[in-house]
């Protein structure tokens, strides 16, 4: 069975998993910095909440059994040092069962807490990480050469990202046909990067083709991924530069590297050759067949939906989060709007009460404060705020027990912000407000306005007291 196996992508294997394990270890950090605030016994949305009306079988989770905050973070502590493991190379100096029972403790770990995550971890990529994640338990390490079924599998998930992203975009807003979407999408983005004022300033020509290479990296170089080298490698190379472009222009979190990782198994760099590895044991051999022929039939419904005219973006369509759909962006939105949460010491508002804004970390609220890089972190709240500035209908389930929590200067919520206006004592009155926001231009910046201008859209939650929201 020399097929079997290709000793000359080692090289893709051993980044593709030295990367994934880096981005476990992220995802595990971020857990283990925002759980309480958002999901902990005293969080907006707690797990055991949760638990009593989701059954086991709905989302498989350790939590299910067990709950305590004490518990989720060592749960998460965990993931974090066998993370740190593998990313030191630890599943290339086990033997090979000893390696794919670690990397599929990772996703066991993961699973169970995306399985518990509820709003705050409806994001794609999150089913995107815990795909990648299996497939690369059957990846193996040191001691065999990369499975070509498990490559193929890879390849296979890598067409599904681009290809489904890019289908979304040409059934949807009518700016990706006539290449229009990048006038606006650099500002109206959820969480602009530092560079991200730049690239919203580039001509309007560069923007257009900007939007044409998108198309070109989405629906014609995934076709390419299944042809021979060393077509397949220029094809994975033009998507990994198009992904760091992405990475440059703002923050979405570790969906643009988890695209990346898959692409380097299929690149085989010239003049390094492949190294003397064993071929496949046969139990390793059967597991990896049987493996091939689940995903293959699981890859039915993600297959159908890409074919649809009503397609799904990022869906499961099992509640393990093994073969999925993804797509992002398919409408684009051309005017900004922020939520602006302000406090008040004043138990009744009147003209003169003085409104002190809180700051969040990586969403837009100082005029004058240069977007922040925080990508591959994903700052969840800012990312759930961008949405609540659409509608407060995206909002209803937590927004409301955010504002409970600052009320009571709650410990743990006032951890994801950048600045809490209010550090002796809790504010009398919480209000929101809706803006909306527009990068300043070059000669607004230059005059010192800052980065951004705002303009007031309208009341987005009336002031309330500590008594209108108990119980929250």
């Amino acid at each position: 069975m020399a097929w079997f196996t290709d000793s000359g992508y080692w090289l893709g294997r051993l980044l593709f998993q030295r990367g994934l394990a880096a981005l476990y270890l992220v995802a595990f950090l971020v857990a283990v910095n925002q759980f309480r605030a958002l999901i902990g016994e005293r969080g907006i949305l707690p797990v055991p909440r949760f638990t009593r009306v989701v059954p086991f079988r709905g989302s498989p989770s350790v939590f299910h059994w067990r709950y305590s905050d004490r518990f989720f973070a060592g749960w998460s502590w965990c993931g974090a040092a066998l993370s740190a493991a593998l990313v030191l190379g630890a599943g290339d100096a086990v033997p090979l069962w000893a390696s794919m029972v670690m990397w599929a403790a990772l996703w066991v770990l993961y699973m169970s807490i995306v399985n518990v995550g509820q709003t705050w971890y409806s994001f794609g990529w999150e089913s995107l990480l815990l795909e990648t994640g299996f497939l690369a338990v059957f990846l193996g390490n040191d001691e065999v050469a990369p499975p070509v079924l498990v490559l193929f599998l890879l390849r296979w998930l890598l067409f599904r990202v681009e290809f489904g992203a890019g289908l979304i975009k040409m059934r949807g807003d009518r700016c990706w046909r006539d290449l229009t979407c990048l006038y606006y999408h650099h500002e109206t983005q959820p969480m602009p990067g530092p560079l991200s004022w730049f690239f919203h300033h580039l001509p309007r020509p560069l923007h257009r083709v900007e939007t044409a290479a998108n198309h070109v990296a989405q629906l014609g170089l995934p076709v390419l991924l299944f042809t021979p080298q060393p077509v397949a490698t220029w094809a994975a190379t033009a998507i990994v530069v198009t992904q760091l472009w992405l990475v440059l222009s703002g923050n979405f979190a570790w969906l643009n590297w988890l695209t990346i990782l898959p692409a380097l198994t299929v690149v085989q760099p010239p003049g390094v050759g492949g190294r003397d590895l064993p071929d496949a044991p046969g139990w390793f051999a059967a597991l990896v067949w049987a493996v091939t022929a689940l995903v293959l039939v699981l890859s039915w419904w993600p297959a159908r939906n890409l074919l649809s005219r009503e397609q799904q973006m990022n869906a499961s369509f099992n509640s393990l989060h093994l073969v999925n759909t993804y797509g992002a962006f398919g409408s684009i939105t051309r005017v900004r709007h922020e939520v602006v949460v302000e406090g008040t010491a004043d138990a009744i508002a009147t003209h003169a009460t003085e409104w002190r804004e809180y700051e969040f970390k990586g969403k837009p609220t100082a005029l004058h404060r240069l977007p922040r890089q925080f990508a591959p972190y994903h700052l969840r709240l800012d990312w759930l705020m961008w949405f609540a500035a659409m509608s407060p209908s995206y909002a209803a389930r937590w927004f409301p027990g955010m504002v409970a929590k600052l009320l009571e200067n709650d410990r743990d919520l006032l951890r994801l912000l950048r600045r809490n206006p209010f550090p002796d004592e809790p504010p009398a009155q919480i209000r929101a407000l809706l803006y909306q926001y527009e990068f300043t231009d070059w000669a607004e910046l230059r005059a010192g306005a800052g980065w951004w201008k705002r303009t007031l859209v309208g009341e987005y939650l009336r002031p309330v007291r500590r008594e209108h929201v108990v119980g929250r």
